[in-house]
């Protein structure tokens, strides 16, 4: 049954709600003010807080301040006594991330039909939570080794025609072989780069000084830095034909390192799924008080639920000849935001897949 803590100054009504609680089977704890109740949290470990507002000590609305500083009590169900119902009262706990109110006095239903309610919203939020939670490793131990594996195969794979074959090969012959190990150990180690950098990038936020670091960069001629990625990028892919660029002169405030990253990613989904011989378009402009990059391709494309969920590690068709591992993107987009700027994806499945890069100039 569920656990629930009751932080009440007045006896009477402490001692009525843990009646209440008893007889209805719940497990009950029960403090006489915030500073108590705060202790109670830590060992008790309830499921659900109820708490006055006015108590000496320690008042209601600086026990949720504090346990809403604490990571593994940010989505404890909080739900406030007061026997005020200003609306004042009421904006200034959800403000702090409450979860309800019962004001003073209340019924024994109207006390039983709000546990109902704020429990059965939590089951559904830590259900909900599982569920991605094992997509998420679903999908890791499908991605990775699929991502990790198959270049490594490449490898083993031209390495062993070189070393049998070494006596009767063309130096030319050599060369191509020695440019795809090259090239298949590339890829392998961007992945590893792009995992520990996605890691880093989730400790990030816009308003930390490491990102406030990043904002203040800047890349000159970005245009020319753009299109040098873009023509690499079809270089390794031998589609070159493939590649339009219509490019304005840029200015981004972004670093040329953070830049190319955000490029180098976008581009390679964009060869990645699309075919050969369809085309891959670049284009860019200034104006409305903003930078705007796109990058357009015409090949496996998106539904607007696969758009709405792009995250790391989720693989939306495992079994597509052409996968990843949603790392690319999901930095891309990091990276993009910590700059204050946007990421915008635009698709039809199946037809076309279009990428907005926005940020301010």
């Amino acid at each position: 049954m569920a656990k629930i803590l009751v932080i009440e100054d007045e006896a009477g009504v402490r001692d009525s709600i843990v009646d209440i609680l008893n007889a209805e089977d719940f497990i009950v704890d029960s403090a006489a003010n915030g500073e108590e109740g705060l202790r109670q949290i830590h060992e008790f470990k309830p499921d659900m807080v109820i708490c006055d507002v006015m108590m000496p000590v320690l008042d209601g609305f600086g026990v949720l301040q504090q346990i809403r500083q604490d990571p593994g009590l940010a989505t404890l169900p909080f739900v406030f006594l007061t026997a005020k119902a200003e609306r004042v009262d009421f904006r200034s706990g959800m403000d702090l991330g409450a979860d309800d109110y019962l004001t003073k006095p209340f019924t024994h239903d109207d006390l039983l039909r709000m546990i109902q309610t704020r429990l059965g919203a939590q089951s559904a939020v830590e259900q909900k939570t599982q569920q991605h939670l094992n997509a998420l490793r679903s999908s890791i131990s499908i991605a990775l080794p699929r991502e990790l594996g198959a270049p490594m195969r490449e490898v083993l794979k031209l390495s062993t025609t070189l070393i049998d074959e070494a006596e009767t090969l063309e130096p030319e012959e050599v060369v191509t072989l020695a440019k795809a190990i090259h090239r298949n150990a590339q890829r392998t180690a961007r992945l590893t780069q792009n995992v520990m950098l996605f890691a880093k990038l989730e400790r990030l936020s816009p308003e930390q000084i490491s990102a406030q670091a990043l904002q203040r960069q800047h890349t000159d001629r970005a245009d020319e830095v753009i299109t040098e990625i873009a023509q690499t990028m079809a270089a390794d892919y031998l589609r070159e034909d493939d590649l339009e660029i219509s490019l304005e002169h840029l200015d981004l405030p972004m670093s040329e390192a953070q830049l190319r990253k955000v490029c180098e990613e976008l581009l390679d989904n964009a060869f990645k799924f699309s075919a050969v011989g369809t085309p891959i378009k670049v284009f860019g402009s200034r104006g409305d008080g903003k930078v705007t990059f796109y990058v357009i391709d015409y090949g496996q494309g998106m539904t607007p639920d696969q758009i709405a969920h792009v995250g790391a590690y989720l693989q939306f068709e495992p079994e597509s000849e052409a996968t990843g591992t949603g790392l690319g993107l999901t930095i891309a987009k990091r990276l993009v935001e910590l700059h204050r700027g946007e990421v915008l994806i635009e698709s039809i499945p199946g037809q076309q897949t279009i990428v907005r890069v926005a940020l301010l100039d």
